[in-house]
């Protein structure tokens, strides 16, 4: 039995090209609307960014100073004598460059590098990659043990690798709230009640070493609590405070006590089994109870952002701010996807009066749908699509409508598709322009990338994305179909 070739659309269908486009948009179609993960109430699994979804966001400046020095001078010695004499951590970037974590005037620094023998120095507020990169994630930490959905934190960097900003964004937050969360330095202590009014010292934040999530207690109760684990020098310490203030002797009369920046967040006695342990030896696994019902869950999940945040290495303080109300977040998504179909329909009707043809126009405009419809299925889950998110996507249309119509143009001569070997040579040529131009745009977007600004960062992550399934997926499957079409 001779088996016979498929033709017509079912060929053109069949063709791999044409197939693995298909493909993707069907799976970026269910990563798009299936639900999977705690989606909230919207249709979709897009992640949308606080000027769209409403939010807050907050700029924070570090308190610290990056000093350079000449040549010469023993970089050690002078952070040495300079964080003695300011009474702060200096740090030694590298032999010409100083991190003091600490706010301090120009004429004074000035004064004190002299004496540990710099001639002259120039300084810049900020900290460098490293300090920046550590705050980064410890507000990410913060900010999403919380359970805060679609947190974006950034650090601006100028050319010369100093940071003097962190940005957190946080979508679905109010203000207050985020001022709350962000806002707040974390320096975390416990203290041990010792006589009256009285506490004494036990640990830092530093002697943390992790962190469970809320949950009820393991003893099978209701209430709610944190487990968390110290380290041997924090078990040590905790042994001696509670051994030598008589914790383990009367606990209910010696609490333990949390603070943060000096406010106390959380107190509590020992409880008896936990006495008895920590009278024989260091206990290095606690457990923090908060009570029950959902102000005992708020509060069991605000301490364990306290207990595993930890300490900023240096101070900062909120340099602006700015919030988008819900209601004004829907109102931009409605206009957003206006202006999207509008530029839909706009590059239809251009592409409809040049060539005058349904069969070519139709295949365009499919195919640019499916570009965008794979770039979104892409997007939901390495991208929130803000103002500037959606922008690139209308770009992306705007620029694909001009590939597809080099490709028709190279293709197709006289309205009639030449011969296979002709048509080949002219679509190789039509993708070699559309590949260079790819790669130019690759190149310009890039530096937004590295430059950690995260709304142009969005914009060209979505533009680069979009340049590259067009390039290497859209076009090729579109050669195929014009072909086929102009064949008939």
């Amino acid at each position: 039995m001779n088996g016979k070739k498929p033709s017509g659309w079912l060929a053109t269908v069949k063709d791999f090209r044409v197939m693995l486009v298909i493909i993707l948009v069907t799976l970026s179609l269910a990563a798009i609307f299936v639900p999977f993960g705690d989606r909230g109430d919207t249709m979709t699994n897009l992640q949308f960014g606080l000027d769209l979804d409403g939010g807050s966001w907050i700029q924070l400046e570090f308190q610290a100073e990056v000093v350079t020095i000449g040549a010469g001078a023993n970089i050690t010695a002078v952070a040495d004598r300079i964080g003695t004499h300011f009474d702060a951590t200096v740090v030694p970037l590298d032999q010409y460059h100083l991190e003091i974590q600490k706010r301090v005037p120009e004429e004074k620094l000035r004064a004190a590098a002299g004496a540990a023998g710099v001639a002259s120095i120039h300084c810049e507020n900020g900290v460098g990659t490293a300090t920046a990169e550590t705050v980064k994630r410890i507000l990410e930490s913060k900010v999403n043990s919380l359970g805060t959905n679609d947190v974006k934190v950034s650090t601006l960097t100028n050319a010369n690798g100093i940071s003097q900003y962190v940005r957190v964004e946080m979508a679905g937050v109010d203000m207050r709230t985020a001022q709350e969360i962000v806002g707040t330095q974390g320096l975390f202590e416990i203290r041990v009640a010792t006589v009256g009014n009285e506490t004494a010292h036990v640990l830092y934040g530093d002697s943390v070493i992790s962190v469970q999530n809320p949950t009820q207690n393991p003893g099978g109760s209701d209430n709610w609590g944190v487990g968390f684990s110290i380290s041997n020098t924090g078990a040590k310490a905790l042994q001696e405070a509670c051994v030598q203030h008589g914790a383990i002797i009367n606990p209910d009369a010696h609490n333990l006590h949390m603070y943060l920046d000096g406010t106390e967040i959380y107190s509590a006695p020992l409880s008896r089994k936990l006495a008895r342990d920590i009278a024989a030896n260091p206990v290095y696994n606690l457990y923090a109870g908060t009570g029950n019902g959902d102000v005992a869950r708020q509060q069991a999940q605000e301490l364990a952002i306290h207990l595993h945040a930890g300490a900023l290495p240096v101070q900062v303080e909120i340099a602006g701010s700015g919030s988008t109300s819900a209601v004004l977040g829907d109102y931009f998504k409605m206009v957003c996807l206006i202006a999207g179909l509008g530029a839909l329909a706009a590059v239809a009707l251009m592409v409809y009066l040049r060539y005058r043809v349904a069969e070519i126009v139709l295949p365009m405009i499919a195919t640019n749908t499916a570009e965008i419809i794979i770039l979104l299925g892409v997007a939901v889950f390495i991208q929130q699509l803000d103002i500037a998110a959606i922008a690139a996507l209308i770009a992306v249309l705007g620029t694909g409508i001009d590939q597809l119509v080099i490709i028709t143009d190279e293709v197709v001569h006289e309205g009639r598709v030449p011969s296979p070997a002709l048509y080949l040579k002219r679509l190789t040529r039509a993708l070699m322009i559309i590949m260079i131009s790819a790669v130019t745009m690759i190149f310009a977007m890039f530096p937004l990338i590295m430059m950690d600004l995260s709304t142009l960062k969005g914009f060209a992550i979505i533009s680069i994305l979009g340049i590259l399934i067009g390039a290497l997926i859209t076009r090729p499957a579109y050669g195929k179909i014009v072909m086929d079409i102009m064949a008939k």
